[in-house]
């Protein structure tokens, strides 16, 4: 594999991790299906959602694969009346991942970014490393100190 942005900065910080593959197909795209491919439970691996508020404010929020974002939730935490997932065709634009390969390490821009709290009940979490068929394996307090993200209840 060649090395995505997401772990040229991993490597930059000197953040431990490891890489886990997969073979990629696109009816299995859903964390549920990757962690069955890198033999985990679905709850360490955490897929990236990216939503828009009110304001036109994005946030992103790294949630384990297997639950829900909880809209209420995060409109509470981001400080914001609503919130709305974005449309896929804005992924790309916005993050510079497609959907599958969406990293909440080295986005085009730096996203307030909240991490899903049961990350912290984990020696390891699984998020993806930028491309579709391969995770990052990594300390979540590692994850959230690189991308600057606040643990919250937001599933």
């Amino acid at each position: 594999m060649s090395k995505t942005n997401a772990v040229r900065k991993l490597d930059r910080f000197n953040i431990i991790y490891q890489l886990a593959e997969y073979k990629f197909t696109e009816d299995e795209i859903n964390a549920v299906s990757v962690a069955r491919k890198i033999g985990v439970g679905p709850e360490r691996v955490f897929k990236t959602l990216v939503a828009r508020n009110e304001k036109n404010l994005i946030f992103v929020f790294v949630i384990p694969g297997n639950f829900c974002l909880h809209l209420k939730k995060a409109a509470k935490i981001s400080k914001s009346k609503k919130i709305e997932l974005i449309k896929e065709k804005e992924l790309q634009p916005l993050t510079g991942y497609i959907k599958g390969g969406c990293s909440p390490i080295c986005m085009k821009k730096n996203f307030r970014t909240f991490l899903d709290e049961t990350a912290q009940l984990w020696e390891t979490i699984y998020v993806s490393a930028g491309i579709r068929g391969t995770q990052v394996k990594i300390f979540p307090q590692d994850l959230a100190n690189l991308i600057d993200a606040k643990f919250a209840d937001i599933i």
